[in-house]
């Protein structure tokens, strides 16, 4: 890893510059297989699944027996450990459910705010080189709870043209409605437009490598909102003499085994736990199955020495880390001035790996210092708000005139006749 110490702020931009391609280095590609699946729908998807995933399929969507089946393959200890994992995640994403707000603002104008299920959903489920069954946890629970009637996932197959047992048994699980094998741009663009065999959504959901995330921000251009521009994940440290270098290596680790171009960073007030740590990294990493998947990222991360709290937590707003996690010996100080960050975990007891799976919090995130202005799923991201009025012949009296002297500046006569209609009639009553 990287080791830098004491560095001026006008470097930390560069320092803390992501390992990603520009949007224009991929976008090409994604538009092209945009267009494609527009035009020529199913067709376009099958041949790219032969490209990318290596296998040709008569057809994308999984079967009731394939659903069966799956079930019977996964060990009962680990169908606990999912069922646990939901029912944490259930509770924390119920507590988020929110009352309608009523006001009456003056009198005679009541004004209200509900929340409505988004309709249909579309659910992106990285295969690749882990089947991410976790993350159906993290986005199908809330969109059950939100009441969402049509939840489509997609998630790429394997050589054989099979889904990983767990994803299967996981999304039955959590009530989706809809499952197809089909991943990467084709999956987003096939959710975007719609095809033969793929519901088009109005939201698409989802983490996945660098096209992805440059095919979901393509497909708000088509009129599909997103929950958040979803990349490589990232982890940022903080941490002290207090922290154990051991625990902190293994965290470091769990976010660099993801990708090649995920990047991990340790920023600490202490230069011997720099050491400690990197020492460990070594150590870890020879015993991972996923060493050279590590190591690549790896060699794009950094140890950071910095020499006080008040320029550690500068730092770490100016990058907005996916996750932070604080093991100091004031960890309130971080806790209360945190600005920018997706999920925190606080302690040496707190794996970010908890989250990952377990605690009950949302693992998608926003990355890309996307932290800066993006919350990461919740409960609110499956819903929209809508708001409501009702006006008695009393409220349009007390705000009409406001509202037809306010049309008038804006030169709107037709707005203010709206009202000075109304207010007319009320005068010959």
């Amino acid at each position: 890893m990287n080791k830098i110490f004491n560095p001026d702020i006008k470097e930390w931009s560069a320092i803390l510059k992501r390992p990603t391609q520009t949007v224009e280095d991929i976008e090409s590609t994604v538009l092209k297989i945009f267009n494609e699946v527009q035009l020529t729908g199913d067709k376009a998807i099958n041949e790219y699944t032969n490209t990318f995933d290596g296998v040709s399929l008569d057809d994308i969507n999984v079967s009731q027996i394939e659903i069966e089946k799956a079930s019977s393959l996964l060990d009962d200890d680990l169908k606990k450990a999912i069922q646990l994992a939901k029912s944490n995640i259930e509770r924390f994403h119920a507590a988020q459910k929110t009352q309608k707000v009523a006001i009456e603002t003056v009198n005679g104008v009541e004004c209200w705010q509900e929340k409505r299920p988004i309709q249909k959903v579309g659910l992106y489920i990285p295969g690749g080189t882990a089947p991410l069954f976790s993350t159906i946890l993290m986005l199908a629970v809330p969109a059950f709870l939100a009441g969402c009637k049509e939840v489509v996932l997609c998630t790429p197959p394997d050589k054989e043209g099979n889904i990983n047992p767990a994803i299967l048994y996981t999304a039955t699980l959590c009530g989706v409605t809809k499952i197809l094998k089909v991943g990467g741009i084709q999956a987003i663009a096939g959710m975007t437009f719609g095809t033969e065999s793929i519901p088009k959504a109005y939201k698409i959901f989802g983490p996945g490598n660098q096209y992805v995330t440059v095919a979901k921000q393509l497909a708000t251009k088509f009129g599909v909102a997103i929950d958040m521009p979803a990349g490589p994940s990232e982890l940022l440290v903080v941490a002290d003499d207090t922290a154990n270098a051991s625990f902190v290596a293994s965290d470091l680790l769990s976010q660099a085994e993801h990708g090649k171009d995920s990047q991990v960073i340790l920023v600490s007030t202490s230069k011997d736990i720099i050491n400690e740590v990197e020492t460990e990294i070594e150590k870890q990493l020879k015993e991972l199955p996923r060493e050279e998947i590590a190591t690549a990222a790896i060699e794009n991360s950094k140890l950071i020495y910095v020499e006080n709290n008040e320029i550690a937590l500068e730092l770490i707003n100016e990058y907005g880390p996916e996750h932070f996690i604080v093991c100091t010996n004031d960890n309130d100080f971080y806790i209360d001035n945190i600005q920018n960050a997706g999920s925190v975990f606080v302690g040496n007891y707190t794996p970010e790996s908890a989250g990952d799976y377990a605690s009950g919090t949302n693992h998608t995130l926003p990355t890309n210092g996307y932290a800066k202005q993006y919350s990461g799923v919740n409960l609110d991201s499956f819903m929209k708000s809508m708001t409501f009025q009702r006006i008695s012949k009393e409220g349009i009296q007390n705000i009409g005139e406001a509202i037809e002297l306010m049309a008038e500046a804006e030169g709107l006569q037709a707005h203010k006749n709206a009202v000075s209609l109304r207010l007319n009639a009320l005068k010959e009553e």
